[in-house]
């Protein structure tokens, strides 16, 4: 997929200059820095400035400017101190009323992984397997936000930054009010963090952990339909990445076809 923005460092400043914005982006980060900034000063990036698309100076895209934070960003494997503030700097974001931010369309989500699975469905072999097995399910109830939360919108592990003894987080692009249970999923099942042993991770927060598996097959799903046979993300991935993914959505969504990793057994999706 291509990038959406560019970033130019210069002292203490981060400058990011959108090349697109189809979902409003540049908004979405801004409002999401400003909300977070207030409650949790030091979680992340300090806004600082933003042009819009016709904005002064002859500036054709818009930009935001934020401070930099320090840290590197996590890796594929996390350790134990980095699980714990990985886990103390969602909390300290999930702890924010979301009130003010544009909604997640979550209905969308589910409508798109439904129809990239309905065409993989007669692929042969597992994958083929994998998608008429989520096509079996609902996920309809996901559509739903019983428990809102800041939705960071994109847990790649390299958006969080890690100094060694916390984690602050960054880019908020795809931010807005989302549900907890499927933004912990997101996580769980980010391509990103496969290294990593979650088991316990979801039991340190206050979320529904029957809607939490239903959540980790969505986006199990979700990521098959992107590396899966004519996926935006197929050629870029080595071969055996989509069957090892597939194996992974049935993993969650049969019974007795073995657990994911982390998967705490549910049946059913």
């Amino acid at each position: 997929m291509a990038p959406t923005h560019a970033v130019e460092v210069t002292g203490s400043v981060l400058t990011k200059r959108y090349v697109s914005w189809p979902r409003d982006e540049p908004g979405r980060e801004w409002a999401a820095l400003e909300l977070v900034s207030r409650h949790a000063p030091d979680l992340v990036p300090a806004p600082l400035d933003r042009t819009s698309a016709t904005g002064s100076g002859g500036r054709s895209t818009p930009s935001i400017s934020m401070t930099v934070v320090p840290g590197v960003p996590l890796g594929p494997s996390l350790t134990r101190p980095q699980l714990d503030a990985l886990a103390n700097a969602l909390r300290a974001l999930w702890s924010i009323p979301p009130d003010d931010l544009p909604p997640i369309d979550l209905a969308s989500l589910v409508d798109r992984v439904h129809t990239g699975l309905t065409v993989l469905r007669d692929s042969p072999g597992v994958i083929g397997s994998a998608a008429r097995a989520w096509l079996d399910t609902t996920a309809d109830e996901l559509s739903d936000v019983p428990d809102p939360v800041v939705a960071h919108g994109d847990p790649n592990l390299e958006n969080y930054l890690w100094d060694g003894r916390r984690v602050r987080i960054v880019d908020f692009e795809d931010a807005g009010r989302g549900d907890l249970a499927v933004e912990l999923a997101n996580l769980v099942e980010h391509l990103s963090g496969r290294g990593t042993d979650w088991t316990g991770f979801a039991e340190r927060f206050a979320v529904d952990l029957d809607r939490f598996h239903a959540a980790r097959c969505l986006w199990a799903a979700f990521w098959l339909t992107l590396v899966g046979p004519g996926g935006p993300s197929a050629a870029r991935n080595p071969p055996g990445t989509a069957e090892a993914q597939a194996r992974r959505v049935l993993a969650l969504v049969r019974p007795g076809s073995g657990a994911a990793r982390g998967d705490r057994g549910r049946p059913e999706c």
